[in-house]
């Protein structure tokens, strides 16, 4: 077992590697700066008292992820219903897009982000991790604690679900 010195010390470097990707990531789910700080904070003393209480985490990412889910759906259980309504893409500036391509794809954005606050959670974290936070179809399974065919399930029905929203509002550009 190890001492609270090395537990600290590992946590630090968890924490280095890993908490502005947390932060980001519970930031798409909360839509609150100040929540995501807090929730980040959360999750990573999870891991320190997990640690602490003599476990050992096999795959960091995929633990620390699953950490920061739960610790995040707990938290918006206690206080309001589950929205998702963040920048789902990072800003594309190369200078060959044109100035209306951008502000069309940032309104197709805004629309898909409305479109994924209407869908149940189990398809939201889905998408949200197999498409916007790009793990794999194995890691998604460990964060959510799903088989690897419910995660391939639940992707193929909430993408089918969140295209036949795009075509009732109309939008052009898709995310799968």
């Amino acid at each position: 077992m190890l001492e609270e010195k090395q537990i600290t010390y590992k946590v630090t470097e968890l924490y280095e590697e890993y908490s502005s990707k947390i932060f980001k990531y519970i930031l798409k789910m909360t839509q609150n700066v100040q929540v995501a700080e807090d929730l980040t904070h959360d999750t990573f003393l999870k891991v320190f008292y997990y640690l602490k209480s003599g476990n050992e985490i096999d795959y960091p990412k995929t633990f620390i992820y699953r950490t920061a889910r739960n610790v995040t759906v707990d938290s918006l259980r206690k206080k309001k219903p589950f929205h998702l309504l963040k920048d789902l893409f990072n800003q594309r500036s190369q200078s060959s897009v044109s100035t209306e391509y951008v502000v069309q794809f940032r309104e197709d954005a805004r629309e898909i982000l409305n479109l994924l606050s209407q869908l149940k959670t189990d398809f939201r974290e889905v998408i949200i991790l197999r498409k916007i936070e790009g793990f794999s179809i194995q890691e998604t399974a460990k964060i959510l604690g799903w088989s690897e065919s419910k995660v391939k399930t639940t992707l193929f029905r909430a993408l089918r679900e969140l295209e036949a929203k795009q075509e009732k509002g109309g939008i052009v550009n898709e995310i799968s």
